[in-house]
């Protein structure tokens, strides 16, 4: 193979050195395995991973992969079926400046390639860590013009779980970067996918988990890819972007972790909503009003957010998630938006569509020029009583710099999965994964005791 992004990213990925064995990488690494179990679990049990279940039903109670609940699979059905409930609630992490979900098909990757291969915790968060720097590089060399079409997470997210396939097998420097050419030419995902309601969106994750490790399979058995398909003349950087930049990709690998950067969701719905949803929490509390006192709301913020979020009259829950009128109204009048926002009685309240009807979206020029690298918004509320307030809100919380602390990542853990599991498996699963890296076993609902 010639020079090239993707063989620099597969040379550190082969032997990426002592950074990733640092405690406090290895600390972000664990937190974002929590964060993917607080989604995974909720998505076990909604469609469309339980219609897999039944579809993919040959390759189940067989292999040595396990599904959330614990159920046998075989390798790649495993990520398939986890990939996919891991993003089915809104609830999973985000690497803000590559537009892009990583946890969903990177670990779900990692976690099916470590159960098979029996490997180590901590061959498990090397793994995922390897995963996430590659795929998230890739991700924000792609940028802004390549999530104008396409979901990250299913294109980008291909290579986090290839890469941490690739480190789970092993693979010399050569076949690492057979499998991260090979892998480009299955990503997939179009946002078009989700603009309606329909099941696509996680299923993006789920194929991308799969993907990434049939062509780490692919790869340690002599399958080779072109090296230049990200930076070539008809690459993906091409293809599916606009002005792709490759020069310095690779450049700050094992120095900067983009793992210790990532923002993990406060609420169950589009990343895209939370700024709006937080500086109208804010300025209610400021002004000292409930939702009947609002006349009418007034919400700018980036372009993408409006494109993607911008449904005002949702349906089903699926569009409800993408629809900043209904979270931000939700949040006002319930004070949170988490997964009863979307149950049935909600989505026909008759407060919640009347405040609908009173809020304005527009697009800020500010935070539109700042996106992807920050997510703000401002919000105006005017009242009954002729009272005006504004808000600006400079970041969501979670993102990194209004983080989650743990006891919030376990909070939100213990509330998504603890009426799925019950309350004593929930804490032992939860306990084994703040110990990961203290020699533990992998995690599985078959080993975890009832604290």
């Amino acid at each position: 193979m010639s020079d090239s992004v993707i063989r620099a990213f597969a040379a550190w990925g082969a032997d990426p050195g002592p950074g990733v064995d640092d405690a406090g990488i290895r600390h972000h690494a664990k937190r974002a395995v929590v964060d993917w179990y607080a989604a995974l679990v909720p998505g076990a049990v909604e469609s469309p991973a339980t219609l897999m279940e039944v579809a993919l039903a040959e390759d189940l109670d067989r292999g040595r992969a396990t599904l959330a609940l614990g159920r046998p699979a075989s390798t790649r059905t495993a990520a398939l079926i986890n990939g996919t409930a891991a993003h089915t609630v809104e609830v999973d992490d985000i690497f803000k400046d590559a537009i892009y979900h990583p946890g969903a098909p990177t670990i779900a990757a990692a976690l099916a390639v470590a159960q098979e291969s029996a490997a180590s915790a901590h061959d498990f968060l090397r793994a995922v860590i390897v995963g996430y720097e590659i795929s998230t590089r890739i991700g924000a060399v792609l940028g802004r013009a390549h999530y104008r079409y396409w979901h990250n997470t299913g294109t980008v997210g291909a290579f986090g779980a290839a890469a941490a396939a690739a480190a789970l097998y092993r693979l010399p420097a050569e076949r690492f970067a057979h499998a991260l050419a090979t892998v480009a030419t299955f990503a997939a995902g179009l946002q078009q996918a989700f603009r309606q309601d329909s099941m696509s969106k996680p299923l993006h994750a789920g194929r991308a988990a799969e993907a990434g490790i049939l062509a780490a399979q692919l790869a340690r058995e002599g399958v080779t890819g072109s090296s230049d398909v990200l930076d070539g003349e008809a690459g993906m950087g091409r293809a599916m972007s606009e002005n792709a930049d490759w020069s310095g990709a690779a450049a700050t690998l094992g120095r900067d972790f983009h793992i210790a950067r990532m923002t993990f969701k406060n609420h169950a719905c589009c990343g895209h909503t939370f700024a709006p949803i937080d500086g109208a929490l804010a300025l209610a509390r400021e002004m000292g009003i409930g939702a009947d006192d609002i006349a009418r709301i007034s919400i700018a913020t980036y372009a993408p957010a409006l494109a993607v979020a911008g449904e005002r009259s949702p349906s089903s829950a699926a569009e409800a998630r993408f629809s900043l009128p209904f979270v931000v109204a939700t949040a006002l009048l319930h004070s949170s938006v988490r997964l009863a926002a979307f149950s049935p009685a909600r989505l026909g309240d008759a407060r919640i569509r009347a405040l609908m009807e009173r809020i304005d979206l527009d697009i800020d020029a500010q935070a539109d020029a700042r996106f992807p690298g920050q997510r703000s918004a401002r919000v105006r509320i005017d009242t009954r009583d002729g009272r005006r307030g504004e808000y600006f809100q400079p970041h969501r919380k979670g993102d990194p710099e209004l983080p989650l602390s743990d006891e919030d990542l376990s909070a939100k853990f213990r509330e998504l999965a603890g009426p799925v599991l019950g309350e004593g498996a929930a804490a032992g699963l939860l306990a084994q994964l703040w110990a990961l890296d203290a020699g533990v076993a992998l995690p599985t609902l078959r080993n975890v005791p009832t604290a």
